[in-house]
């Protein structure tokens, strides 16, 4: 028998012993999974956004079909891909308030001055390394869209003032904006949420007006005005507890001396957008 001859009956002998190995283990290992997964996902928008807190479209199937999570959840899908999500399954659609993205600043270049012109990068990481940025307000917007370029759904767009505008029907909530704003300007809030501060410094008085006319003086009219515990200015800059956002009212944005608090209505807040639906 020739050399090559053993050895192309050794190599076919590994290869069949590893083919049964192989044969038994997918016999042993597989694990099985309901058709309905596949369905659901079809039906859902794939835009892996995490918006739901699930890490994608798939693991959101996933869940939905167990029942730990309804169709609504997924605040991005329209009405009626959660109603046919919910239809299919046989379940109530559910209730979900959608998040958004919102800026914690009004500083915009007709308000806001500028100690520096900052020449390099056209970016805000790079700005923001170099003393701060050149603006006047340390925890300004610096304008340089980073926001905007990392934003995958087109939801932000800078207005001429040099400040991101948020598109509440296109925001996913996904926070790639959140994590791309070197001054931490954003948060996902609740889009019933009506009161925001439009404002993050931290000095305390009216000196902080030299910088930006917007900014919170931490003068506490808002904190008279809204729900105790609502809103405080220990440090120098009203902050909402939005454990208690449910008590907010208009009337607590009404007599701040610069709108550095503002009470969302018209285009920017629309309670029509808590996502809700029956199977």
């Amino acid at each position: 028998m020739s050399d090559t001859l053993v050895a192309v009956l050794i190599l076919g002998g590994v290869g069949l012993v590893f083919g049964v190995f192989i044969a038994i283990a997918n016999k042993r290992l597989w694990v099985w999974e309901d058709p309905r997964i596949d369905i659901v996902a079809q039906m859902l928008p794939n835009a892996n956004c995490g918006a739901c807190g699930l890490p994608g479209c798939r693991a959101f199937a996933e869940q939905a079909v167990a029942g730990t999570v309804t169709p609504a959840q997924c605040t991005v899908s329209g009405e009626a891909a959660r109603e046919q999500i919910a239809g299919f399954l046989g379940v109530d659609a559910g209730e979900a308030v959608k998040n958004v993205a919102r800026l914690l600043c009004g500083g915009g270049s007709d308000v806001a001055g500028y100690q520096a012109e900052y020449r390099g990068l056209s970016t805000c990481a790079a700005a923001a390394a170099v003393a701060g940025g050149g603006k006047g307000c340390a925890w300004g917007c610096l304008g340089l869209a980073d926001c905007e370029h990392v934003c995958d759904f087109d939801a932000i767009h800078m207005s001429e003032t040099g400040l991101p505008v948020v598109d509440i029907d296109k925001c996913t909530a996904c926070g790639d904006c959140v994590e791309a704003c070197p001054k931490s300007l954003f948060e996902l809030r609740p889009v019933n949420a009506g009161l925001l501060v439009q404002c993050k410094n931290l000095i305390n008085g009216d000196d902080v007006l030299e910088q930006c006319k917007v900014a919170c003086t931490a003068c506490g009219k808002c904190v008279q005005d809204a729900a105790a515990g609502l809103i405080n200015v220990a440090t120098g800059v009203a902050v909402l507890n939005y454990d208690k956002i449910g008590l907010a009212e208009p009337h607590a944005a009404e007599r701040c001396p610069t709108g550095a608090i503002v009470w969302l209505s018209g285009a920017q807040f629309s309670p029509a957008l808590a996502i809700s639906g029956s199977a």
